[in-house]
């Protein structure tokens, strides 16, 4: 595998810019942060009595793809929440999805295609794990814009064949980050046919699933199955970092085909950390449970709302189908972010910072990202500055 020698071509995505720019006190309101998409609702109070009973679990080393009973309880959650069978055998627990989304493309993706370097396409702007994952694997990243004239949702189907026939794994998420953008059944089964017909697997980040404003969002596993596709071409992502509110839980879970599951365990058993004993049993509780998901996702829906109100009559501002954050348009991403922080305290990510700049475009200039991961009362007094400021 030809590492890197350095990524010199990494979006600016990394804080340190952006703490530059914003290294002086606002000169009005009290400061709130926007920028960071953490959870900040209350996990389950049942949380707390599943660690303490099963703290005796740090006394063993966990198996690597997980305990039985929490693959079980992840297989019964994917059955009642997109009606789709998936055994355990086709699952693996994840330090976190991002871990998964790296590590699951060092397991799959072929150093060659056709004789040729292999292409990992990404949607543009895009969580940036996916481009560091293809980087390290030795391929060569195509960002695709999924920018408003394609509905926030790349368009693999353009790309030429030349393009498609290098290609090993194609990332989708949805609902999307930033733009919280959801791929519909249709969209997810041509992706599908696409990958069918040009060889390449797709790699499904879906750990906003559980947060939707209106409607539930289908999820790549029911449109396989529905579909008949090949399990082998779909390999699933999702954590319970936004579903739970327990980021630092750092537990995922990773759904695919037998032999692409079998291929990743083999990987972690050698490279990888294991979840330990003791939060695999909280997870298992938390796939368990549904109530508290509901009233976690009620909570944002408010927040939502508050937001439709806000912006109501300030045209291009949209609400999100699903995921936490609003996906502003601004003139300027960076400037627009300064300008909030000396103005009114409020800190948020320019849309630059999650996107590549491609023959000198990049979609994500003209947007800035608001995380709605505050309580309600804090979230709309920042969206109200943000309104006053930048649409007033």
């Amino acid at each position: 595998m030809a590492f890197p020698e350095r990524f010199s071509d990494l979006p600016e995505y990394a804080f340190p810019r952006l703490r530059t720019l914003l290294d002086h006190l606002p000169a009005g309101g009290t400061p709130l942060s926007m920028t960071l998409g953490e959870p900040q609702h209350p996990f389950p109070e049942f949380v707390g009595q599943a660690l303490a009973e099963s703290l005796g679990g740090f006394a063993k080393y966990p198996p690597a793809e997980g305990a039985p009973g929490l693959l079980s309880a992840i297989s019964g959650w994917i059955g009642r929440r997109y009606g789709a069978s998936v055994p355990e055998n086709r699952l693996m627990v994840a330090n976190g999805s991002k871990e998964a989304l790296f590590n699951a493309l060092l397991a799959l993706s072929p150093e060659m295609k056709n004789g040729k370097r292999p292409v990992v396409l990404m949607p543009n702007p895009f969580f940036p794990v996916y481009m560091i994952a293809g980087l390290t694997g030795g391929a060569e990243p195509v960002y695709v814009p999924a920018g408003a004239s394609s509905g926030f949702l790349p368009d693999y189907r353009s790309l030429p064949a030349e393009i498609l026939d290098r290609t090993t794994v194609a990332y989708i998420c949805s609902p999307a980050n930033p733009q919280g953008v959801v791929a519909s059944a249709e969209y997810l089964a041509d992706l599908l046919d696409l990958a069918e017909k040009h060889d390449f697997q797709v790699f499904c980040d879906e750990c906003y699933s559980e947060i939707w404003r209106l409607t539930p969002p289908p999820g790549l596993l029911e449109v396989a199955d529905r579909h008949g596709a090949d399990p082998e071409r779909v390999v699933v992502f999702n954590s319970l970092s936004k579903r739970s509110n327990v980021p630092g839980l750092r537990t995922g879970v990773v759904a695919g085909g037998v032999k692409s599951i079998k291929e990743m365990r083999q990987l972690k058993s050698y490279a990888g950390a294991a979840v330990p004993l003791p939060l695999q049993a909280v997870a298992e509780r938390l796939y368990q449970d549904e109530d508290h998901v509901v009233a976690n996702r009620a909570l944002y829906q408010a927040k939502f709302r508050d937001a439709e109100a806000v912006f109501a009559g300030h045209q291009g501002v949209t609400m999100p189908d699903g995921g936490f954050f609003l996906w502003l348009p601004v003139e300027d991403g960076e400037a627009a972010a300064v300008k909030l922080w000396q103005e009114t305290g409020v800190r948020v990510l320019p849309g630059a910072y999650l996107a590549q700049t491609v023959n000198g475009e990049n979609p994500g200039k003209e947007y800035i990202r608001a995380a709605l991961v505050a309580p309600a009362d804090e979230t709309r007094r920042g969206l109200e500055r943000i309104r006053d400021c930048l649409y007033g």
